[in-house]
């Protein structure tokens, strides 16, 4: 009788404190955005374990870093996920789909088993979070081809600084192709980053679609003046203007229910001074939906107020678009398997939608893609205060080895074999 592979929760919690070890903020988060010094001390501690394991390390153009077992010529099973931040992050969001990866593929050569296919971690797609270069998961998408790769280099941050410049400076611009291989399936394990799991005491989600997103900046031009002596009736204040815009996301998300999100996550004046109306206002609009015909009529709306705004108030209003990916529905033969795996092992599990997006959306694109979620205390995530608790790591751990021992011995192969019968 074959012997099961069990991950070492010791093991991957000892990586994952390692890595939070690297650039730690108060409360217990990480701040690691990407191709930072801080984004490059956590690449070179991860790229260390991968060449520990013995692994063929490659690195592209847009520093998307690539493990993979030796001696294969098939197409690989691949997992992984992120290690960059936001500003503000959490230790699980990213880091444990990365270091999850590695604690498998580990587990899987301790065990001596021989698979028909490598189990492939990408340790990292670069800048996933696009805190600091938009759009958010660049690494992935130029990796798919959904994005060139001059494009992504010359993109300029919040800082003023550029991608090349930056991944060039860290070390991490490298010469693998791009696009990378298509896999023969990508599974990414994550926290999910919302309070469902916990709210309904399962411990496993498996993740059949992600919502669709759509990130733009509006910029607001008025007139600067005195804030004591400028009439109400003569102002042309781009800051309210910026005010009825948040209201006006707030009250379209609510009335579209459902699975509608809207959110103002960055608003800046100028002058930005107590007693003076300000010149003008920048702020960004992230709306997402699970249905594409519905999150593009949100986008109308929003279009139209915006053309109003500028009429009554006498403002100039421009806008760009900083990501727009549509909804993404995951290989349901894989999500099977990952719901099948949960309950394998005796584990509560739902199949549920993502809220946020993630690495294996772009995936999705080239080959079978699916997510593993594990709850999030709270549902707090993009927080210090993020945590998932180990019993539920060790258990989402376990699924996502089991899924991918799975798809590297046939599954996807016999599956289609089934449905032709």
């Amino acid at each position: 009788m074959t012997q099961p592979i069990l991950i070492s929760i010791d093991r991957l919690m000892a990586r994952i404190e390692a890595l939070h070890q690297i650039s730690p903020i108060e409360g217990g988060g990480n701040a690691r955005l990407a191709f930072t010094d801080e984004d490059k001390a956590g690449r070179d501690l991860v790229v260390s374990w991968m060449r520990d394991l013995g692994l063929e390390v490659s690195v592209d153009g847009i520093g998307n870093v690539v493990a993979v077992q030796p001696g294969f010529d098939t197409a690989p099973v691949m997992m992984g996920s992120h290690i960059d931040t936001v500003a503000t992050g959490g230790r699980f969001d990213g880091n444990l789909g990365v270091l999850a990866g590695l604690e498998v593929i580990e587990a899987v050569i301790d065990s001596g088993a021989q698979l028909e296919r490598p189990l492939l971690a990408v340790a990292l797609f670069s800048n996933e979070e696009g805190a600091r270069f938009a759009p958010d998961m660049m690494g992935s998408l130029v990796y798919v081809g959904g994005m060139a790769l001059e494009e992504a280099l010359s993109t300029e941050g919040i800082d003023g600084t550029f991608v090349g410049a930056e991944l060039d400076r860290i070390g991490y611009m490298g010469g693998s192709p791009i696009p990378g291989m298509a896999p023969h399936a990508f599974v990414e394990m994550h926290v999910e980053q919302g309070p469902v799991l916990e709210e309904e005491g399962v411990t496993i989600g498996a993740v059949e679609s992600v919502q669709g997103i759509s990130w733009t900046e509006v910029n607001i031009t008025g007139q600067s003046n005195h804030a004591g002596t400028t009439p109400m009736r003569l102002r042309r204040d781009p800051a309210y203007v910026a005010a009825e815009i948040m209201v006006f996301v707030r009250e379209l998300a609510l009335r579209y229910g459902g699975d509608q999100v809207a959110t103002t996550g960055r608003i800046e004046l100028h002058p930005n001074l107590v007693n003076v109306v300000p010149a003008t206002a920048s702020l960004t609009v992230d709306l997402r939906n699970t249905d594409e015909a519905v999150l593009a009529a949100a986008e109308a709306e929003l279009m139209f107020r915006l053309d109003e705004l500028a009429v009554a108030e006498g403002v100039l209003i421009s806008t760009t678009t900083l990501a727009r990916f549509e909804p993404v529905v995951f290989a349901k033969p894989v999500v099977d398997l990952v719901e099948a795996s949960a309950r394998a092992r005796g584990l509560s599990v739902r199949r549920m939608p993502s809220g946020a997006g993630h690495d294996a959306q772009m995936l999705a694109r080239v080959c079978p893609s699916a997510m593993v979620f594990v709850p999030s205390v709270a549902g707090i995530s993009h927080n210090p205060a993020e945590f998932t608790a180990s019993d539920d790591i060790a258990a989402g751990a376990q699924v996502l080895l089991d899924t991918v021992v799975a798809l590297a011995s046939g599954y996807l192969e016999q599956s289609a074999h089934s449905a032709a019968v």
